[in-house]
């Protein structure tokens, strides 16, 4: 019975670490939601890489930008402005949801 018990838990721990590491917001995957973090956090930012532009050019800007007053943006140490700042950063015309948050200088993508 505790083999039993100990086989399930360890199932759901890996079904749920799989399920947790493999997300997708707002048409981005986890993996080029990552790649765009360096860009997004922290006081001394760098430029979004040229991965993250072309992600941000992928994804549902509308989604993204309706997370600019959302909990959800700081729970992954994100800075909301940061992140608003994104499709300016990329050379795109972000939607209406998003303004009010770009920089007035808009640095080039890092390759």
């Amino acid at each position: 019975m505790a083999k039993a018990s100990l086989l399930i838990m360890v199932v759901a721990l890996g079904w749920l670490v799989a399920s947790t590491a493999a997300f997708t917001i707002c048409s981005m995957e986890a993996g080029e939601f990552y790649g765009c973090l360096p860009a997004i956090r922290g006081s001394s930012p760098s430029p979004p890489s040229s991965d993250c532009c072309n992600a941000i050019k992928r994804a549902d800007l509308n989604c993204l930008c309706s997370y600019k007053d959302s909990a959800l943006l700081p729970s992954f140490g994100v800075d909301p402005k940061l992140a608003m700042a994104l499709p300016r950063k990329c050379n795109l015309v972000p939607p209406p949801a998003c303004q009010g948050y770009a920089p007035a200088s808009t640095p080039e993508p890092s390759n």
